[in-house]
């Protein structure tokens, strides 16, 4: 495929605030669906390539792209299946769905084609953030062609009432076997969390101006926004999170930051993983949320710092 044949997506770059001369793509995954990637090319250490959590789109990681080119690097961030402007499996566009969650490496490989094709600059790197971090460490157990790893509250076990954690498996599995897999999971719903959400008490981040900057973009253009997952989601996601669990630690230098108020992923898988991982570092953020790299400036900085400093190592 020559860079000719590349098809040019909308990117809200009002909305975004990234650097200048951005630009986004619509590529097609080996198995047909069409996703969305978006450059932010200037940089002359690497390329990140940033893999964003459930519900989010290339756009919230504007911000990250112009952190991230300040230190010498240049963005490929993606918009997953099922979730921005990239396909979606159902009807409903609200409810987020998968039908397998290792489909989401379909997704890494047509994103690691365009960064070739772009002749973007290397090494590579991967930034991942929530679910984004399930399918990083996949793509990393997978042999993926980065240097280091950059992990930001990864999504390697789900947070849920205790009540609920027994059954939630069983009841996802059998919403499959009856043809249901496709509604909502449990104390989930067809409302956009940032849409619906007020800022005191949310628990993505303590920082107004991001909170703020979150919000404008789903409330601007509502075709991004995502509600609750799918049961068949759930099911999926589960089953992957604890057979990577059962996995030795890939060798690749890597740092995870985690907030002390996280209250999204399940909190003991991360600690554990980083325990057993041999070149790995966890950096806790006393006070931050699930959003470290949209969390205030301080926490902001640091995280880019440590994430910098750590790629700068492994050139």
């Amino acid at each position: 495929m020559t860079q000719a044949a590349l098809q040019i997506a909308p990117l809200y770059a009002d909305l975004a605030l990234g650097p200048e001369g951005g630009e986004a793509f619509w590529l097609t995954a080996s198995d047909g669906l069409r996703i969305r990637a978006g450059v932010w090319p200037v940089g002359d250490k690497g390329t990140v390539l940033l893999f964003p959590g459930r519900t989010e789109y290339i756009e919230k990681y504007g911000l990250a792209a112009t952190d991230l080119q300040a230190r010498g690097y240049a963005t490929l961030a993606i918009d997953w299946r099922g979730q921005g402007l990239a396909d979606r499996m159902l009807a409903d566009r609200l409810i987020g769905h998968v039908a397998r969650f290792q489909d989401y490496q379909l997704d890494v490989q047509a994103v690691l084609d365009l960064a070739r094709q772009l002749g973007l600059p290397e090494p590579y790197y991967v930034l991942s953030h929530s679910m984004g971090g399930a399918i990083a460490l996949r793509a990393l157990m997978r042999g993926l062609p980065v240097k280091a790893a950059a992990f930001s509250a990864p999504m390697w076990g789900i947070a849920m009432a205790a009540w609920m954690r027994p059954f939630a498996q069983p009841i996802a599995q059998v919403s499959g076997w009856f043809g249901q897999a496709h509604r909502f999971a449990p104390s989930t719903s067809d409302k956009s969390y940032v849409m619906e959400a007020e800022f005191g008490g949310n628990v993505l981040t303590t920082d107004p101006e991001m909170w703020r900057y979150m919000k404008r973009q789903v409330t601007e253009r509502p075709e991004l926004a995502l509600a609750g997952p799918s049961l068949g989601w759930l099911h999926t996601a589960l089953a992957e999170c604890r057979d990577m669990a059962l996995a030795p630690a890939p060798d690749y230098p890597a740092l995870t930051a985690l907030g002390t108020a996280e209250k999204v992923v399940d909190v003991p898988p991360v600690h554990l993983r980083m325990a057993g991982w041999r070149n790995g570092r966890l950096e806790m953020f006393i006070g931050a949320e699930h959003e470290i790299p949209m969390e205030t400036l301080p926490h902001r900085k640091r995280f880019f710092d440590l994430t910098a400093e750590l790629f700068d190592a492994h050139r």
